[in-house]
């Protein structure tokens, strides 16, 4: 008899990229414009040192871990109830005016058509849940910030899921819920960034969504499908 994975039917993986694929623009540098704005850090430094780091994400530069531990910092200073207290005002003031009706459409057909579908981001979990949730998606692989006690300590749990990090935790939740992406009939990721390329090129469906220059050209090479779920973009 079979079992584990091998239970279940063919059925369809999708994954989307959250920073710039499913909203318009990045959380991690919004979650820092609010953390300035509402006077939590040095506005000065902070600014200073967050857009350092998008720009080196951006040129495919970036050292995550010297990243995280500059991204961690605030939650390990705070109480968890004031960190929750600020994330929901950065999602209201954020996040849902970067929110993309195009992509909304396409995450509810995936979903009602019974695909397992997940949000996989480099962005850490704290950030990322509420707004992987507004898009109805339960399943969230993203960098995971390590607790004890009940707090923050701006460690990391695991591996950050960024590059080829993104495609060994997307395995491991796949591993946790009993299956793997041989499992699957297709499998489908939506992203912006060069940086998703280790996953991009192992699911059956890799798509570029308003694609940086990087990801625009491997896609042209290798006939990737390019799309746009931006209003009014070409």
């Amino acid at each position: 008899m079979e079992t584990g994975s091998r239970r279940h039917s063919p059925q369809r993986l999708t994954l989307f990229d959250l920073d710039n694929t499913l909203i318009a623009g990045d959380s991690d540098y919004g979650w820092a414009q609010f953390l300035i704005e509402a006077g939590v850090v040095d506005a000065e430094r902070y600014e200073r040192r967050s857009a350092g780091f998008f720009a080196d994400y951006k040129a495919g530069t970036l050292d995550i871990h010297a990243f995280l531990a500059f991204q961690l910092r605030p939650l390990a200073e705070h109480e968890p109830s004031q960190l929750l207290a600020w994330r929901e005002r950065f999602v209201a003031e954020k996040i849902v005016p970067m929110l993309l009706p195009a992509a909304k459409t396409v995450v509810d057909q995936r979903l009602a058509a019974g695909d397992v579908v997940a949000v996989v981001t480099a962005t850490n979990s704290f950030v990322t849940r509420p707004i992987a949730g507004l898009y109805g998606i339960s399943h969230l692989v993203a960098t995971e910030p390590e607790t004890i006690d009940g707090r923050f300590t701006g460690g990391v749990t695991g591996e950050p899921c960024f590059r080829a990090g993104k495609l060994s935790r997307v395995k491991d939740w796949l591993a946790a819920i009993d299956r793997s992406l041989d499992d699957f009939a297709e499998s489908w990721f939506y992203s912006d960034s060069h940086n998703d390329l280790p996953l991009l090129s192992v699911v059956t469906n890799p798509v570029a969504v308003d694609p940086d220059r990087l990801l625009r050209e491997h896609a042209d090479a290798r006939g990737w499908p390019v799309m746009t779920w931006r209003p009014g973009a070409k």
